[in-house]
């Protein structure tokens, strides 16, 4: 039986990030690297020591789980580590951002991420492990990334009761909730952003070192999600504290004072 790894999102950003860096923490034979570019998985199999299939599918779309339902049972690999990478989010207000965009982000963030956790469990052996990139904006409403927030809000409390209903077959789901990371994701997000509703960035953080966190923590921890940097953590825990509405005025009122808002689209 083949050991193998799953990463959606493999493409780009950190979901390509986990591609580089899982061998250092799980062993296996093959990395299934999913996304909608076949050209840049291809580009993957160049940089790693373990074999890479790449496979292009469209997680937005229905039929694309059907075919990975299929090649799963055809070849009943023993998955060791599935990581849900996949997903994207919009900025601005909510009349910039298409009723499309937002079914968009639910489709990919939320269904997406539960189908691929619902076809992986099966050929789960205790032992095997589930990373869900989530985000910091689970925490608390956030106005102006209205729909991505609640998608993350929804990814974290999936993460966490996944991860008790699965103790007993032995395997651990984690969400992994970074803050802002310099990505392709900005890309994206920007272009709905016109009236800079979304514009104070207080720290910026690389894909490299939040996927080191998030793997270390998902390997060498209990936790049910793990956040990347000091100042993210005391960030949760406030917000946790007080109340939404406090938040959500606070955040508000940083969006009127621009920081590390240039630079982040590579377009």
């Amino acid at each position: 039986m083949k050991n193998i790894a799953i990463v959606t999102g493999a493409s780009s950003g950190m979901g390509r990030e986990f591609v580089l860096q899982l061998s250092q923490y799980v062993s296996v034979d093959e990395i299934w690297a999913i996304a909608r570019r076949k050209d840049a998985l291809e580009a993957l199999q160049k940089e790693v020591t373990v074999p890479v299939r790449p496979i292009a599918l469209d997680l937005g779309q229905a039929e694309s789980f059907t075919a990975l339902s299929q090649l799963l049972e055809s070849e009943k690999p023993n998955i060791r580590l599935l990581v849900n990478a996949a997903g994207f989010g919009k900025f601005g207000a909510y009349s910039k951002v298409s009723p499309e965009d937002d079914c968009r982000m639910i489709d990919l963030n939320c269904k997406a991420l539960v189908m691929m956790t619902r076809l992986a469990v099966p050929y789960m052996a205790p032992g095997g492990h589930i990373l869900q990139l989530d985000s910091l904006s689970a925490f608390q409403p956030v106005p102006y990334i209205t729909t991505y927030g609640a998608t993350k809000a929804f990814v974290l409390s999936y993460s966490r009761a996944m991860n008790r209903e699965l103790k007993g077959a032995g395997i651990r789901c984690m969400a992994m909730n970074p803050g802002w990371v310099k990505t392709e994701f900005f890309n994206h997000a920007f272009e709905t952003n016109g009236g800079s509703e979304v514009q104070y960035f207080d720290r910026l953080y690389e894909a490299k070192d939040c996927v080191a966190t998030g793997l270390r923590d998902l390997y060498k921890s209990k936790k049910d999600y793990s956040i990347h940097g000091l100042p993210v953590r005391m960030q949760v825990r406030l917000v946790k504290l007080l109340p939404h509405s406090l938040v959500m005025n606070t955040w508000l009122n940083q969006q009127k004072k621009p920081k590390n808002n240039t630079g982040l689209t590579t377009k």
